[in-house]
């Protein structure tokens, strides 16, 4: 089957272009024109991909994004043509995989959009073939192969793909400490810079989700200086 994209955005032009661009790439893409309409048609019609502008007629990006995300945990990239570092930051605290900025290069948007399936399809030591599928920690569980995390008081919480691929790069090396760098280039595909916060925020939503404490957390722990650390024993 093919890959699927819904595409939200005003410029009919741009709109056109990167149509006819990723249809000669053999995806299949839709496209919608504002953003009064974008939540229930995500919703309805649960695209593999959501390539979405933050300037948008009757919603902006940004409220399209958290509506979304509640029922949606497909990949959005977001796109805006404003040179403002804050949008980045909060377009990943509402949910977004990634972030592009106007004007568009096709091949570096197609590079993109391979790089987030690539990601969906990459299990850390995937070359071994004991590689576990699922692992339990106390009354914790997450399993890669239908991508399920349950806590311990038995709910599910819904995550985003990006959300699921960076709890199970950390808790495929539980009680081992996880640099910024390595989860910069496994899940963003590009190197730190010292400056880039996305994964902070990432792991912000994480523990929200995971029922974290945000001012002491205990499942997710800061290592100053050095990166991030899943705890092995807070899941009781």
């Amino acid at each position: 089957m093919p890959i699927r994209i819904l595409l939200v955005e005003d410029d009919v032009r741009l709109s056109a272009l990167i149509v006819d661009y990723l249809r000669k790439h053999q995806y299949e893409v839709d496209t919608l024109f504002g953003g009064a309409d974008a939540v229930a048609t995500i919703v309805a019609s649960c695209p593999d991909l959501v390539l979405l502008d933050i300037n948008l007629p009757g919603k902006d990006g940004f409220d399209i994004c958290r509506e979304v995300r509640t029922h949606y945990d497909g990949t959005i990239i977001m796109v805006t043509a404003r040179d403002e570092k804050f949008d980045e930051l909060l377009g990943l605290e509402l949910g977004a995989d990634d972030f592009l900025y106007k004007p568009i290069e096709p091949r570096i948007l197609l590079a993109r959009i391979k790089a987030q399936f690539r990601r969906l399809r990459m299990h850390p030591d995937s070359c071994a073939p004991e590689a576990s599928q699922r692992l339990v920690f106390g009354k914790f569980s997450i399993d890669r192969t239908d991508r399920k995390v349950h806590l311990p008081d038995g709910s599910a919480p819904r995550l985003t793909s990006t959300e699921f691929d960076l709890l199970w790069a950390l808790a495929s090396r539980a009680g081992e400490v996880v640099s910024r760098e390595d989860l910069t280039r496994l899940l963003r595909r590009i190197e730190f810079d010292g400056l880039d916060r996305s994964i902070d925020c990432y792991i912000s939503k994480l523990r929200r989700k995971l029922r974290d404490d945000a001012l002491e957390p205990t499942r997710i722990k800061t290592i100053r200086c050095k990166g991030y650390q899943f705890s092995k024993h807070a899941w009781e």
